[in-house]
């Protein structure tokens, strides 16, 4: 019985190790795209779209990991992390909503 709780501990590691290293790539790649869309060429839209797409890897990393580690993925303080960047974000991309 422990054998098989122990090799279902250490697949689930395993998975879990895969999945947050394959979203980290998407991770990258919203945060290249979004420095274009705010700096090189402004779009709101664009920026709306990176943004969204970045929260949404981020949250998923974390829940991966969380899983991975065999806990609750429920929790206000993953939410309320975001918010600081969210906020900074949205100094940044101010002008050009505004005009």
């Amino acid at each position: 019985m422990r054998d098989g709780s122990a090799q279902e501990r250490q697949l689930r590691v395993l998975v879990g190790v895969v999945g947050a290293s394959a979203l980290v790539y998407p991770m990258l790649l919203c945060a290249v795209q979004l420095v274009f869309a705010q700096f090189l060429a402004p779009d709101a839209a664009a920026v709306v779209l990176w943004l969204g797409l970045g929260v949404a890897c981020s949250v998923a990393l974390v829940a991966t990991v969380r899983w991975t580690a065999a806990r609750p993925v429920r929790s206000p303080w993953l939410l309320a992390g975001l918010l600081p960047p969210a906020l900074y974000e949205l100094w940044l991309v101010w002008p050009v909503l505004s005009s």
